[in-house]
């Protein structure tokens, strides 16, 4: 019997295995979106105030400086306060770490400061800074060698406005805990860690889609035009420089 008057056609092994390669493919991003769907399940879920607060150890936060607080601008520079401050933890009120030096160890204070800006968040104005606020900030270029780029940041130019101070962790609240939906969300866990899926599902689900800012924010200064974005009628001397 001739194959071609068959009803339907019969399946190469190529085509077998390509059915197969995206069938399995299907999964893995069903899964990837069902294990995010349980992620924001699990950070939605509401806080509960305990009938006891309790401490659990100490942290260190910037506040105002004494000067600044009789100030006019209190409110100004509070509100730059709120959008970079950074806070560490610790559990010992003087905040030292172990550090091992000539077989020996010691102790050294952790050393903290103020958060900086980077290109993108800047970019896009993350922090809702005001154009009074971006003036208190000044462009900061370092370079990396080991990606061989230059990271470009924004620091607070005025830091000895805030200062450093040590106060309790009170512990007021706690995270609601839902049974099920972490043995949902390990059972996830556990079969894409131990089947090693998670460079596939990225593979499949994003890809190299952080390459379009790297490319944009972090351009190598070998393929920088110096020439670039300088009208015509520029003097001699500034394409000199």
């Amino acid at each position: 019997m001739d194959l071609q008057n068959w009803p339907y056609r019969l399946k190469s092994a190529r085509r077998k295995k390509r059915l197969v390669r995206k069938d399995r493919d299907k999964q893995l991003i069903q899964l990837d979106k069902q294990h995010s769907l349980l992620c924001k399940e699990k950070q939605h879920l509401p806080m509960i105030p305990l009938e006891h607060p309790y401490q659990k150890g100490w942290k260190k936060i910037f506040v105002l400086h004494k000067d600044v607080q009789q100030s006019e601008k209190v409110v100004f520079y509070q509100g730059i306060l709120d959008k970079i401050n950074t806070v560490e933890y610790h559990y010992d009120k003087s905040f030292k770490k172990r550090k091992r030096r000539k077989q020996r160890y010691h102790y050294e204070e952790k050393i903290q400061a103020l958060r900086e800006i980077c290109n993108y968040d800047w970019y896009k104005n993350k922090l809702k800074l005001s154009e009074a606020e971006q003036a208190c900030f000044s462009r900061k270029e370092e370079w990396l060698p080991a990606s061989k780029m230059i990271r470009v940041t924004y620091a607070f130019t005025e830091s000895w406005r805030f200062v450093l101070a040590v106060k309790p962790h009170i512990i007021y609240e706690v995270k609601m805990v839902d049974e099920l939906l972490e043995q949902e969300l390990k059972a996830i866990d556990n079969r894409i860690g131990n089947q090693y899926l998670w460079p596939k599902i990225h593979r499949l689900t994003n890809g190299r889609s952080c390459r379009y800012w790297a490319d944009i924010l972090f351009e190598k200064p070998k393929y920088i035009n110096k020439l670039k974005n300088k009208p015509r009628y520029t003097n001699k001397e500034a394409y000199l420089d």
